[in-house]
């Protein structure tokens, strides 16, 4: 069952989410909720962020999913967004929706967000899960694999399209995008985290190399860094057995 589809509206966009509240049990520590980020133009109707809804519901447990501008059922046309901008919508869910620590999980370029959030907001962020979590994709997976082509599309059409991907998830990856992404950039730097952080990476990712996950790893300063690679997953990650794997992972956490 899922969660009543509400609106955030602000004076110059309307963020859809969903919200169930946890439990309060005053004779126990309460668990932190969790705070669900998608990934570069998924919505919140996806395997994952329904999976984490039922289970949440089920545990009891507080849970926070949306959509960014230009995603869903969020206001926005997708391809005037830029991480700033996607960072921008987390950060104002985030302050205006939830209290307390909040463990935020990132899916894809959703990890990007993520870790921008953990560094805003030190104090909330109690854990961090990346899913085939892709900081700085831009920049370290999308700008060097360019052909000459491509390149001159680019600058002359403003954006490029994956030819590979089916023809109803043809997003654009713009030239906006790509040239702000730039001050966004997250893994130069060491990551500093006050909470534990897990990395789930398939090793079929064809988006996302599992390489990249050891480099976020590498990284991050945190009571505790896991990684689990997960040899024949793929970028989604929604399979029966890699869902079950998160919510063990979620479950281990605190």
């Amino acid at each position: 069952m899922d969660s009543e589809t509400c609106f955030l509206t602000l004076p110059d966009r309307r963020l859809a989410y969903q919200q169930c509240r946890g439990a309060v049990d005053k004779n126990s520590k309460k668990a932190p909720d969790i705070l669900f980020l998608g990934g570069f133009a998924s919505d919140m109707t996806g395997s994952k962020a329904k999976f984490l809804n039922q289970e949440c519901r089920t545990a009891n447990r507080g849970y926070l999913r949306f959509d960014y501008r230009g995603h869903g059922q969020s206001s926005g046309r997708f391809e005037d967004g830029t991480i700033g901008d996607w960072f921008d919508d987390a950060l104002t869910v985030f302050d205006r929706l939830t209290e307390g620590p909040q463990l935020v999980i990132g899916s894809s370029m959703g990890g990007w967000i993520g870790l921008l959030l953990a560094r805003a907001r030190p104090e909330r962020v109690a854990g961090f899960i990346g899913i085939a979590a892709a900081p700085d994709f831009t920049e370290e997976l999308i700008v060097p694999t360019l052909t000459p082509v491509q390149r001159e599309q680019l600058e002359r059409e403003g954006a490029i399209y994956d030819d590979e991907a089916p023809p109803d998830r043809r997003a654009p990856m713009t030239k906006k995008l790509i040239d702000e992404a730039r001050g966004r950039l997250v893994l130069r730097e060491p990551l500093v985290l006050r909470g534990p952080a897990h990395l789930l990476q398939g090793q079929m990712d064809r988006d996302v190399p599992w390489q990249h996950a050891l480099k976020i790893a590498e990284r991050l300063t945190a009571p505790s860094v896991r990684v689990t690679l997960i040899k024949d997953g793929d970028h989604s990650l929604s399979r029966p057995e890699d869902l079950s794997l998160l919510w063990h992972v979620i479950q281990g956490f605190f």
